[in-house]
């Protein structure tokens, strides 16, 4: 028998190895910081849905929420920025999604990450100053860096997960009264 067993297959010239060296090592991801605890995350949202619970079309935004995460900080952030009607549902609507964002940026603050407008003080009116500010921020978000983009991506991901949860338990709770 020759050298050429399974356990001994021949070597190409130039092959790769499949060993890793320490070109193809990657780095292990940086902590998002001290002051981040994911298990904190069910608390905020718990807080959120139960503010907001007393209109079932305002909670049911959680759902949305949670869709709107793929497409990004700055659509997420803008929804608090809707039709300005004077529709109780509607502003329940906005002010959900303003104070969902305000905790995120709380949260992601704890983790050394700055968002942009965190108090949301650009409000949707027209005026230029107004669209103006809308513009600073939709930069400011797209201009994060790679890494802060992932890490409130992924917190966002889990906080709206949570909101779903804690949506349709309190609906639960509800409907059985």
């Amino acid at each position: 028998m020759t050298g050429n067993t399974p356990l001994n297959p021949p070597r190409r010239p130039n092959a790769r190895s499949n060993v890793p060296t320490q070109q193809t090592q990657t780095p292990a991801p940086e902590p998002l910081g001290v002051g981040f605890h994911a298990y904190s995350l069910d608390r905020y949202a718990y807080d959120l849905v139960l503010r907001y619970c007393q209109d079932s079309q305002v909670i049911n935004e959680s759902h949305k929420m949670r869709i709107a995460v793929a497409y990004g900080l700055e659509r997420f952030w803008g929804e608090h920025l809707r039709d300005d009607s004077n529709n109780p549902t509607d502003r329940g609507k906005r002010n959900y999604w303003r104070d969902v964002w305000k905790e995120l940026a709380k949260i992601m603050l704890n983790a050394g990450i700055e968002l942009p407008d965190r108090d949301c003080t650009v409000s949707s009116n027209n005026s230029s100053d107004n669209v103006a500010g809308i513009r600073e921020v939709t930069t400011k978000l797209c201009q994060m860096s790679l890494a802060d983009t992932r890490a409130t991506l992924a917190v966002l991901t889990q906080l709206c997960d949570s909101l779903v949860w804690w949506t349709q338990r309190l609906k639960q709770r509800d409907r059985r009264r």
